[in-house]
Formats: structure tokens, sequence, C-alpha cells
């Protein structure tokens, strides 16, 4: 397999165009440029045999939550930054959707800490650790699981799975 740097707006063209959680970026770009799948050899089989992780299997997410290592955690802050780190570990191109989660006048999530300043006065944004988003700190333990409950719907997470989570941070 080989890495490729690609452009922001190309990267976001092809995430939003994942049919079904845990499609892979090459078999989007397959999809797209009308290419076969590609066979896997037998080496690449055994190599490539071990599943990916789903939204339906949300393991990371559930690890998290039959851990107990968000209940240890005193700060609602430090619950949500957990929570949004392991969504982005389990599934990087569902999470893309978190930069369309707006407030009426705030921007909740970015690539860029500037744009989130911008969009008001104490904004305080964070990066999500691990990940190349940086996302809004300064709101209530409501807001921030109102956050997480509209990013886990927009990348197919159920209701059950949702309230759990929120109830969690």
């Amino acid at each position: 397999m080989k890495t490729i740097e690609l452009d922001d707006d190309l990267y976001f063209y092809i995430a939003s165009q994942t049919r079904h959680i845990g499609e892979s970026a090459s078999d989007i770009l397959r999809r797209l440029l009308e290419q076969p799948a590609r066979q896997a050899s037998p080496v690449a089989a055994e190599v490539t045999a071990a599943p990916s992780p789903t939204v339906a299997d949300a393991m990371g997410l559930e690890t998290l939550l039959d851990s107990g290592e968000l209940q240890k955690e005193e700060k609602s802050i430090n619950r949500f930054m957990q929570v949004l780190s392991t969504l982005y570990r389990d599934d990087p191109v569902g999470f893309t959707q978190a930069t369309e989660i707006k407030g009426r006048k705030r921007v909740y999530f970015s690539r860029d800490p500037d744009a989130l300043r911008a969009s008001g006065s104490t904004t305080k944004p964070k990066q999500v650790p691990q990940t190349p988003f940086w996302v809004i700190t300064n709101t209530n333990t409501s807001r921030k699981q109102n956050m997480v409950a509209q990013l886990m719907a927009s990348m197919g997470y159920g209701d059950e799975v949702i309230a759990r989570v929120c109830g969690a941070i």
C-alpha cells in the first residue's frame, strides 16, 4: 500500500462520497473512477484478514465505555476529548462529518484552530488527541453531549449507543 498526499479539498470530496461506514478511500476512488474491485492475493488476504473497525462493531468505543476509563475522569472536557479521539480512531473518514456540525454562530470542529477562534470570542479551541481536528471547548456539558450526539448520528451510530456515550460524558 502506498501513501499519497492530497489537498484538503480533495480529501473532503473523497470522504463525502462514502456510501457506508468503513468504506476505504481506495474503494471510494475505485467506485468513482469506475475501476474493478481489486482481487486480493492469498498473501494479502492473510495480512488483511483482521476486520477493520465498523460502526456496527464500535469496538474502540465499546471498549472505552466498558473499560471504566471515562468514569475515572473527573472533568467532562477530558471525557469529551477521549470520546472524540476514539470516534476518530474508529472511523477517520466518518469523523470528517464533524466539520458540518455548527451552532447558530459558532463553528464547533475544524482542522484550523483559527477558524474556531474566528467564530466566537471565547471558544478555547483544543486539538482532539491523535487527530488533525480541533474542537471548541468553552461549552457546557450539555452542549458537548449535543455535539457528540450530532457527530455520532452523522457517522451512523444508533440511538442506544449515542445515549450511552452522551451519558458517560
